[in-house]
């Protein structure tokens, strides 16, 4: 009797530990998952679309962040060098592509989303949409360009909604950890191999080329150097490095519309600027042409080189700190 016991509470257990119910805005019941989905590169499809994601796993661990005073091209924001922690998470291998983007900007799926496995219960028709850019430089099957920090963030918002999986902005620290894969040079490769990884001044003829076109890193990741700059979490500040508690999974949080961090370089860009440690912001000269009042809060009109990537965290954070990473609109006038 009491093996029996043991055995029907092992399987309640297991039970458990797979799903727990939740409700959406129509008061159905989804399935949560609340057991760690195995850590390995998997495909995400955007339902209602037959476009997907793809996702490579970055373990977590210790690395030297910034550059060594001797490193060629650096400037003093790159510095101190010091030892950093982050966590295990997912990132996407490829830049999103305006393909990608325009489910969102026309938001048509919406009534489509995953039932099945889900990590976080978030309603789609709670995200903020997105407006048609005054003037539109992107292209079918091209990085997305010209759009803004917030932008990029509440598209990673709806793509939780969608999925039922938290995805955001890489952290400056996670871009970078992905970006080196285990290397401690300037770039993840021989700085004579530049070319066969990177698109940017020297081969892009100056205009964006199509993702995955060049080598992956040692992690699988394409487009890290040059294509299009990518955007992360971190508001940029020239001293955060010497901040001692800047050290396990940091995140520069600002109220600030400006400066912002934008990491990796782009196709317009000369080699220094791609280096693993090198750091570029935004500033106000980047909707200088928006003639709105007040400027758009999704896309830059003045810097036709800026796109992003999307991190998945292993850990889903606690519902509470969901908007610290997904930010809020910031009025510009």
């Amino acid at each position: 009797m009491k093996e029996w016991s043991k055995l029907l509470m092992k399987d309640l257990l297991i039970a458990f530990s797979l799903l727990a119910l939740t409700l959406d805005r129509e008061h159905r019941t989804f399935p949560v998952n609340i057991q760690q989905q195995s850590f390995e590169a998997y495909q995400q499809e955007i339902p209602g679309s037959e476009l997907s994601l793809d996702f490579v796993p970055v373990t977590g661990g210790k690395f030297k962040m910034g550059s060594p005073a001797t490193e060629a091209g650096r400037r003093p924001d790159e510095g101190p060098q010091h030892q950093v922690a982050v966590d295990d998470f997912w990132m996407s291998t490829l830049e999103i592509t305006w393909d990608q983007f325009e489910l969102f900007l026309y938001r048509e799926t919406d009534g489509d989303i995953t039932t099945q496995n889900r990590d976080i219960e978030l309603a789609v028709d709670g995200v903020s949409g997105a407006t048609m850019p005054y003037v539109n430089f992107n292209k079918p099957g091209y990085p997305l360009v010209n759009v803004t920090q917030y932008a990029a963030s509440t598209f990673c918002k709806w793509l939780s909604a969608k999925t039922g999986h938290f995805y955001r902005l890489p952290t400056e620290a996670e871009w970078e950890y992905a970006s080196r894969a285990g290397s401690e040079e300037p770039y993840p490769f021989a700085e004579d191999q530049l070319g066969e990884f990177a698109w940017y001044a020297a081969n892009s003829d100056k205009k964006p080329q199509k993702g995955g076109t060049k080598k992956p890193n040692a992690w699988g990741l394409y487009d890290m150097q040059g294509s299009v700059a990518e955007w992360v979490l971190d508001g940029y500040d020239a001293d955060f490095y010497k901040n001692p508690d800047a050290s396990e999974n940091p995140f520069s949080m600002t109220e600030e519309l400006y400066p912002r961090v934008v990491r990796g370089g782009s196709f317009q860009d000369t080699k220094e600027n791609l280096r693993s440690a090198s750091r570029q912001y935004s500033d106000k000269s980047w909707k200088k042409r928006d003639p709105q009042i007040p400027k758009s809060l999704w896309w830059l009109t003045d810097a036709l080189h800026v796109g992003f990537r999307v991190v998945r965290p292993a850990k889903v954070p606690p519902k509470s700190d969901w908007e610290k990473y997904w930010g809020k609109p910031i009025r510009e006038y």
